[in-house]
């Protein structure tokens, strides 16, 4: 059975910095490619990065480009992201996916992920 677990979720305020964590287990983790997306009220889940599954393939959102960067460790199996100069735009339950592929690249849109974890709510005050 297939694990996502995300971490480090918090209230913070505008200008700070946030590192989400996010745990897998149950598949092989460097057989899949990874993303985190969030999803405010009212609105929509939306991609915000992701990964290919050997790390050296990344992309981003544009309202997040220059200020977040995601990582992995797959010996760890864990995904991160760094999260900088937060607004309060960036408010919003965040959620770690997982999509078997070993291709070079990466893709946002939530829908091409299989597991996804409960997600960890990041809320930051102006």
């Amino acid at each position: 059975q297939v694990h996502v677990v995300e971490s480090g979720g918090g209230s913070v305020q505008a200008g700070e910095s946030r590192r989400l964590s996010c745990i897998v287990s149950g598949l092989t983790f460097d057989d899949y490619a990874m993303g985190w997306f969030r999803q405010a009220p009212g609105k929509e889940r939306e991609g915000v990065s992701c990964i290919n599954w050997s790390g050296t393939w990344t992309a981003y959102a544009d309202s997040v480009k220059g200020r977040f960067n995601i990582s992995r460790d797959n010996d760890a199996s864990t995904l991160y992201l760094q999260m900088d100069s937060l607004g309060p735009e960036d408010t919003a339950m965040y959620y770690c996916a997982a999509v078997e592929s070993n291709g070079l690249g990466c893709h946002l849109p939530p829908t091409d992920y299989t597991y996804y974890g409960q997600g960890t709510q990041v809320t930051v005050s102006s």
